[in-house]
């Protein structure tokens, strides 16, 4: 019924996943493996309605569902309003239903349809802003600059979404990791998400980036220059009530706290750890 790889964020881990379509309908990031290997397609409302009734025969108590793959927002509104009729009429308990954005599906679909959505169930989003430098992003073929991430991200709380947005620590490298840090913070304060979570880069894959890396015109941050960017980029937020993450498994360390409310413990545990220097393995990374 899937079709592989299948991705989902953490946080739904024992959530029931749908696949509305196959792949990313960009899937020009130089840093991203998912996809690669996917040419992108929208499933009929045939074959959504089908895996709908498969995932009530599997799954008649679900109250969680994510719907995939990497950008489910890019379907039409007309179809995605019918999808999430259908959900309701099937599945009883359901509480919750989510998907990745990406910022050109939130920039391209009107206020009025995002906030139709919104009051159909759809009722978070998962933006990954990468990071908040113009240089970076435009490195890494990201396809959005980062006032389009910002005007992306407040339109999706706008709508009244629960925004959920992702960053990649080292994604700037050694020339840009100081940019990348105080840019990203100036974006995703900018955007003040309900839940803001750290990853950290990962090599995987025949990525354009990895070549970069193996042709030496790209140099990886050590575990202690990833945790002195993630530092000064905690110490330039300025959040609302917003719930920090840092507990991806690509990442060294786990974090976690309330920003601001928490901004000085974990800028404290972060200076405990660049002392202690208890980073995971390498070979634990990602699993």
């Amino acid at each position: 019924m899937y079709n592989y790889p299948l991705y989902r964020p953490p946080s739904e881990a024992y959530s029931l996943i749908l696949q509305l379509s196959h792949g990313c309908s960009h899937n020009k990031c130089t840093f991203c493996y998912m996809y690669k290997d996917k040419n992108f397609y929208i499933k009929s409302i045939e074959e959504i309605k089908e895996h709908i009734n498969w995932g009530k025969e599997q799954y008649p108590d679900a109250s969680r569902i994510f719907l995939a793959d990497g950008n489910a927002l890019v379907l039409p509104t007309p179809v995605l309003l019918e999808v999430l009729q259908d959900l309701k009429d099937n599945f009883p308990y359901l509480q919750r239903i989510s998907c990745y954005a990406a910022p050109k599906d939130l920039l391209k679909k009107g206020l009025d349809e995002l906030k139709e959505l919104q009051k159909a169930g759809l009722s978070l989003l998962y933006l990954g802003v990468e990071s908040g430098c113009d240089g970076v992003l435009k490195k890494v073929n990201k396809g959005v600059t980062s006032e389009e991430m910002i005007i992306a991200g407040k339109k999706a709380i706008d709508a009244g979404f629960q925004l959920s947005t992702m960053v990649i620590l080292g994604l700037g490298g050694k020339k840009l990791w100081r940019s990348h840090a105080e840019k990203t913070a100036e974006v995703i304060s900018a955007i003040n998400p309900n839940y803001f979570s750290p990853l950290t880069l990962m090599l995987e894959g025949d990525t354009p980036l990895a070549k970069e890396v193996q042709r030496g015109e790209f140099e990886l941050l050590s575990p202690d220059e990833i945790m002195e960017e993630l530092r000064l980029m905690i110490e330039n937020l300025d959040l609302e009530n917003c719930v920090f993450r840092c507990n991806h498994a690509s990442n060294y360390v786990p974090l976690k706290g309330i920003l601001n409310k928490d901004k000085a413990k974990i800028l404290a545990e972060i200076e405990g750890i660049k002392k202690i220097r208890n980073f995971k393995n390498e070979f634990y990374r990602g699993l």
